[in-house]
């Protein structure tokens, strides 16, 4: 396993094209909602794959239950992640608003 020495990372090496253009907070807030959006999206397709192999194990159609299981357990866990980060932002929300201005 290779070390590397943090210090030595240079944040424009990381992210050239983000570093050299000055960002608006609009421009910002459109990227955030399409991070939101492409993550629910994910979220709700490994939803929906589970359920799709699901109903196929209870047609009887052939059907690993193994697969079904780690696509029941993947929807789950990515529905847990993304209530967790739900309940961060409403928590780093509301202590926002509880600073004084």
């Amino acid at each position: 396993m290779a070390l590397y020495n943090i210090s030595s990372i240079n944040p424009a090496s990381i992210s050239p094209s983000i570093a050299k253009r000055n960002i608006s907070p609009s421009e910002s807030t459109e990227d955030f909602s399409q991070l939101l959006k492409k993550s629910i999206d994910e979220v709700n397709k490994t939803q929906v794959q589970s359920d799709q192999l699901t109903e196929k194990l209870v047609r009887g159609d052939n059907v690993d239950l193994h697969q079904v299981m780690i696509a029941s357990q993947k929807a789950s866990i990515t529905l847990q992640t993304t209530m967790e980060v739900r309940n961060k932002v409403v928590e780093a929300y509301q202590e926002i608003m509880r600073m004084p201005m």
